[in-house]
C-alpha cells in the first residue's frame, strides 16, 4: 500500500469510514482514528506553526506538547493527537480570530 501522508495504514483497515472537513478539505480516515491520524494518513502535515509558518505534524503523538492544536468553528480548541475523528466534523488549522486577521486588507 502507498501513501501520500506523513504516516502509512499498515492493518485494521477494515473499520467504518468517517470523514472529517479540514480547511474546507475533505479527508477520510477509519472509526477510531484520531483527527491527527486521518489528516496525516493523508498529507506531510497537520498544520503551519504560528510563529514562523513552517509545517507540523504533531510531536509527542501523547498529548503533552501542545503542537496539534486546530480549532472548531466556533473558535473551540481540540488536540488532534488525542481526539477521536468523528463523522462529519469540521476542523481549521488556524484560529477564527487568525483567519479574521489575515483576511483584513
Amino acid at each position: 500500500m502507498t501513501s501520500s501522508g506523513q504516516l502509512a495504514r499498515v492493518a485494521e483497515a477494515d473499520r467504518p469510514a468517517v470523514r472529517i472537513t479540514v480547511d474546507g478539505r475533505e479527508v477520510a480516515g477509519l472509526a477510531g482514528d484520531t483527527v491527527l491520524t486521518v489528516v496525516l494518513t493523508q498529507s506531510r502535515r497537520l498544520r503551519d506553526n504560528e510563529f514562523e509558518g513552517r509545517p507540523r505534524a504533531g510531536f509527542c503523538f501523547m498529548g503533552a506538547c501542545q503542537d496539534c492544536w486546530l480549532w472548531q468553528p466556533d473558535g473551540t480548541r481540540v488536540r488532534a493527537c488525542s481526539t477521536a475523528a468523528a463523522d462529519g466534523m469540521v476542523l481549521l488549522t488556524r484560529s477564527p480570530l487568525e483567519q479574521w486577521l489575515a483576511a483584513r486588507p
